[in-house]
């Protein structure tokens, strides 16, 4: 079946083998009519995924929004010659793993926790009634699973797939080595992180302590600027730009009185010195954490 590419997907390529596709962030476009998932929760912030190209073989980390967007994803990968796919879900979240079906002839590789969660909610995934519309039916399950971390060879290339709790409690990461690469799924954003789970604040900064120990010179998030993951990606210092907002958040323990503040004077050090930008829609993913928060300590 011949599908519709996006309108506004834009194909980037960071560094060599590795593209980014790209949508969102476009003045007066939305995805669909009405509430969804995909605008409030994707195109709204924009969204990256990215594929790894070796010759003929390719790893996608993610595939996008729609069916649309992942066949497009697959017809550029068709047209520099890439026969030999493999997916990988950074985790279950469904701006993450609704372009599957595009790829339903290629392996799924995840975490033994997105795999469960993924499996526990296909029913309502496949209704529309799990994170409300649009369904993903059929949805695509990892045919392949892993706990920690596990090594793939791509051509020359080693892709290290390490799993973390940061965002969620079932994330995989991507590290490339060979050119001190982080493809960080949604564990960073630009410019607040999204919180889940309040409670998993201690073990958010821990794994975030482990990701920043690799020492990524190129951090390429799937929720951040396009002019940034264009010319490369973020600096490492993204990662305790990340642990400073969450440790602010951590402080609304004792001080929920500071939860007025600003979400500019929140990270006025790191909007100075260019670390963050400033994107609007994110001042309700701030306002939902700090909800989230308050009521996790009891202040709501």
């Amino acid at each position: 079946m011949t599908r519709k590419r996006p309108p506004h997907i834009r194909i980037l390529q960071p560094h060599a083998g590795v593209f980014a596709y790209y949508d969102g962030r476009v003045a007066d476009y939305r995805f669909l009519d009405g509430p969804n998932w995909v605008d409030d929760g994707a195109i709204a912030l924009g969204i990256a995924t990215y594929a790894i190209v070796s010759g003929s073989q390719a790893l996608v980390y993610d595939t996008h929004v729609s069916l649309d967007h992942g066949a497009a994803i697959r017809a550029h990968l068709h047209d520099l010659g890439v026969r030999d796919i493999t997916i990988v879900y950074s985790h279950w979240h469904l701006d993450h793993v609704a372009g599957t079906g595009a790829f339903s002839d290629c392996p799924v590789i995840a975490n033994n926790r997105t795999a469960q969660h993924l499996t526990q909610r296909r029913a309502g995934i496949e209704a529309g009634t799990e994170s409300g519309p649009p369904a993903i039916a059929p949805l695509v399950l990892p045919t392949r699973t892993f706990d920690g971390q596990m090594e793939l060879q791509l051509g020359a290339r080693k892709v290290v797939l390490i799993e973390a709790n940061i965002h969620s409690d079932d994330a995989t990461v991507l590290w490339l080595p060979d050119a001190d690469i982080l493809l960080a799924g949604d564990t960073v954003e630009d410019c607040v992180t999204y919180v889940g789970e309040p409670s998993d604040f201690a073990t958010h900064l821990a794994d975030l302590d482990r990701l920043a120990a690799l020492g990524a010179r190129h951090v390429l998030p799937d929720h951040g600027s396009e002019t940034i993951i264009a010319r490369g990606g973020y600096s490492n210092e993204i990662i305790p730009a990340t642990q400073r907002y969450i440790r602010w958040l951590m402080d609304l323990r004792d001080s929920p009185e500071r939860a007025d503040t600003p979400v500019f004077d929140i990270l006025r050090d790191d909007l100075d010195s260019g670390v963050l930008h400033w994107f609007a829609p994110y001042q309700r993913i701030h306002d939902q954490n700090v909800a989230r928060t308050l009521e996790w300590y009891g202040h709501a």
